[in-house]
């Protein structure tokens, strides 16, 4: 089982996982918050229910989410002038120091994920794992 590929990606996300939560837990975020705040920042103003998608969570676990990030001052919501129902999500200037601060942290713990690599074979792994994603959610 160890050698199956399914299993070793899921081992190696784990870890990750375990790893990311021990590097964040300082700054008070977890690894969805900070999953958030870095779609926040790829795109600001983006709806809660994307944000739930871009950190693999159900749109009901999202809302805790975004509202404990409001609630320590690191994001505002407001409602989408079009459709008022639509919340969008923005950095708040506590939000983008902190975030600074996570993936500094981040940073290290990918470059400790992937001591074991060269450039070359990080790169190429990274674009073989998105390779398998899309293989998997396309809809052809």
């Amino acid at each position: 089982m160890a050698r199956r590929f399914g299993y070793a990606l899921k081992r190696a996300q784990h870890a990750l996982r375990t790893r990311m939560d021990e590097a964040l837990r300082p700054l008070g975020l977890t690894t969805p918050q900070y999953a958030v705040l870095c779609a926040i920042e790829l795109d600001p103003g983006i709806s809660s229910a994307a944000l739930a998608r871009a950190a693999f969570v159900t749109p009901q676990t999202m809302q805790g989410i975004v509202a404990n990030l409001e609630k320590s001052g690191l994001l505002k919501r407001s409602a989408d002038p079009a459709h008022g129902r639509i919340l969008r999500g923005e950095l708040l200037g506590k939000g983008r120091k902190v975030l600074k601060q996570a993936h500094g942290r981040v940073d290290g713990v990918e470059a400790a994920m992937t001591a074991a690599l060269s450039a070359e074979e990080s790169a190429y792994l990274t674009s073989r794992l998105i390779a398998c994603a899309e293989a998997l959610t396309s809809t052809e």
